[in-house]
């Protein structure tokens, strides 16, 4: 019912030499496995039109990291929605914990990003996540529910937005929560997407996770009846790690 999708966030990382990498990956995959599975690759922005040039053909969409939620105006050194789709991007990132945390950007912030992006007919990739310290609290359920509730934007639905879960403590850190805790997670995310949106469309929204996801530990997370795919952050610049995860997706 919910065809799995599997982005790779590049962060702030690669240069132009770094498009080899994508080259990689769009032949390694085949029609078969793009019947299976979805690929977006998210670069820095000053490789978003090349990397679009890349990968033309192969099946592989291509998004940015973040956009300002204004259509244009001045904001100098921001990049607006329509500004990327210009550019070629199919979706965009927002919300991600490091935006949040070293941009001091809100649930309202990250609300009106979401609504900038599927108003150019892009897909929101919305993240959300718990710190360490609350979810030793026993309070990650509330935290993440709260913030899909308050970064939703107004006519999300499964066919522009998707839902990336990441607890802050494991990104990039090696550690992951227990196969028991993603479930329950991503369940009672999609149960607060019901809630929001009507069980038909929370039925059907993709809910990705994230955080130091590799082909070691891909299957078993991607196996979860609520995974619909991953968000990828350093697997994701390796073509050999990122198609690995995207066979385990399949």
């Amino acid at each position: 019912m919910r065809k799995p999708l599997v982005a790779g966030n590049w962060k702030m990382n690669g240069m132009r030499a770094s498009l080899i990498e994508l080259a990689g990956m769009a032949r390694a995959y085949p029609a078969a496995l793009r019947a299976k599975v979805d690929l977006v690759v998210c670069p820095p922005v000053t490789l978003l039109f090349p990397a679009v040039a890349s990968a033309l053909g192969s099946g592989i969409a291509i998004g940015a990291q973040d956009c300002h939620a204004k259509t244009s105006g001045a904001h100098t050194g921001d990049l607006s929605a329509a500004m990327l789709f210009d550019a070629g991007a199919n979706a965009v990132i927002v919300g991600h914990s490091e935006r949040r945390a070293d941009h001091a950007e809100t649930d309202a912030d990250v609300k009106a990003k979401a609504a900038a992006v599927i108003a150019e007919g892009m897909t929101a990739i919305v993240c959300v996540g718990e710190t360490r310290a609350e979810r030793e609290a026993g309070k990650a359920l509330a935290v993440v529910s709260a913030q899909v509730r308050a970064s939703l934007p107004e006519g999300a639905k499964a066919s522009n937005v998707v839902i990336a879960y990441e607890p802050v403590w494991a990104i990039g850190t090696g550690l992951t929560p227990t196969i028991q805790d993603i479930a329950e997670m991503h369940a009672d995310i999609r149960a607060t997407l019901g809630r929001e949106i009507g069980k038909d469309q929370a039925a059907q929204m993709r809910i990705l996770y994230g955080g130091s996801v590799k082909p070691q530990n891909a299957k078993e997370i991607l196996d979860l009846a609520d995974v619909d795919g991953a968000l990828v952050g350093g697997a994701s610049l390796k073509a050999v790690d990122f198609m690995a995860i995207a066979e385990a997706a399949g």
